[in-house]
Parts: structure tokens; sequence; C-alpha cells
């Protein structure tokens, strides 16, 4: 096999995770006060809460979809009576649909970041960088739906599901078998992928650890008006 395919689908994964789990905890040791969203809310709020409304719930619903699509063995699917083919329909059709609303969310917030004045004063070049790696990727994401109607039948969704599990299981070497032979979008949308972990920890995406769970257990607070 090409070495070029065993690096970034047999090795990358697992430089990855080390980094993304290492570098988190050590920047949440050393680096609490960057620990946050960094929201520049205040500096422009025009269609901010709906672009952030459109991408928050797209881009959380596409990864929980590429969680039980990945990581969810498709024995357990067959047993829930799920066929290949429906699986890959209800995936085209459930990405298709918060791809979208995710896209529309994000290129509103790549246009702020990019072309609002006070907002790209105050924008790092991590900041920036992170916000175009999601685009590319969501871009590509949605590209891999076209190119999945070429192939109904579920083949290249069930080589990226085999490629997942033996990655889970640290087999690298089958892991590699079946990504190997897979379309180009779908190898690239997986690199970036995996390289959005590399460069999580040292990013505003850290945020994402800090899910606010307390609040579903905090006291609620009485405000009055005079």
């Amino acid at each position: 096999m090409p070495f070029i395919d065993f690096f970034f689908f047999g090795i990358y994964p697992y430089l990855a995770t080390g980094i993304f789990l290492l570098g988190s905890l050590l920047r949440y040791d050393r680096e609490q006060y960057t620990w946050k969203t960094g929201s520049s809310q205040m500096l422009s709020n025009k269609n901010f809460r709906i672009a952030s409304v459109l991408f928050h719930v797209g881009i959380i619903t596409i990864l929980l979809g590429h969680f039980a699509g990945l990581v969810i063995p498709y024995e357990l699917w067959h047993l829930l009576g799920v066929s290949l083919e429906a699986k890959q329909i209800i995936a085209m059709g459930v990405g298709g649909l918060f791809g979208v609303l995710c896209f529309v969310g994000l290129t509103m917030l790549v246009k702020r970041r990019l072309f609002d004045p006070r907002v790209r004063a105050t924008s790092s070049l991590m900041d920036t960088g992170i916000l175009l790696l999601l685009y590319a990727q969501l871009i590509l994401g949605l590209i891999s739906i076209y190119i999945s109607f070429g192939h109904m039948d579920g083949s290249e969704m069930l080589n990226l599901m085999n490629w997942s599990r033996y990655v889970l299981t640290f087999r690298p070497n089958e892991a590699v078998e079946y990504i190997a032979g897979v379309h180009w979008v779908y190898k690239m949308h997986v690199t970036l992928g995996i390289t959005i972990f590399v460069l999580f920890p040292f990013s505003r995406l850290v945020h994402v650890w800090s899910v606010p769970v307390q609040y579903i257990k905090r006291n609620y607070q009485v405000v009055r008006q005079k």
C-alpha cells in the first residue's frame, strides 16, 4: 500500500488523538484564561444570533450523525432492521439538510469574520484559520453527498465504517486497506477532519469541552423590574 495512505489513515489518527487529548489537558492546566470562545458579539451583532444558531444546530447534528455512522457498528444497525442502502439514504438526507443549515450559518460567520472591520481587527490568525478550515470541511462533506449518488448500495460508506472500526481497535494495517480505494473527496474529508482534532487544543474550539451541563441543575434566577 502507498506510504501516504498508511500515514494519513493509519498513523495520523493516533498522532491527532494524542495531540488532541494532551494539548487540551495542558491548555486547561496552564492557560485557563484562554479557555473560552472569545465571542465578538459585542463588536458586531448584525445577524450574529441567527448565524450562530444555524451553525451550531447544523454542526452538532452533523457530528452526532458522523458518530452514529462511523462509530456504531453496522451489525447493530442490521439488528435494528436498517439496511446498508437505507442507512446511506438516511445519512444523505439528514446530512444534506443540516449541512445546508450549517453552510448558511457558517457562510454568514465567515463573511463577518473576514469583512467586518471590528471583528477582523480583533481576530487572531488561528480564529480565522480554524473557521476557514471548518468551512472547507463542510463544503467537502456536501460534495461527498453528491458523489454518494453514484453508489447508492452504500459500498463506500461501508468501507469508511470498516476503516473507523479498525482504527478504533488499533489495527491500522487493516484500516488502510478499506479506505485506500475510496473516492479522493472522502479521503480529503477524513484528513481535514483529523487535522481539526490536531488544531483543536490551539484554537477557540476548546470551549466544546465546557458543555454547560451544570445549567440544568442550577438554581433559577429571579429578575425583578423596578
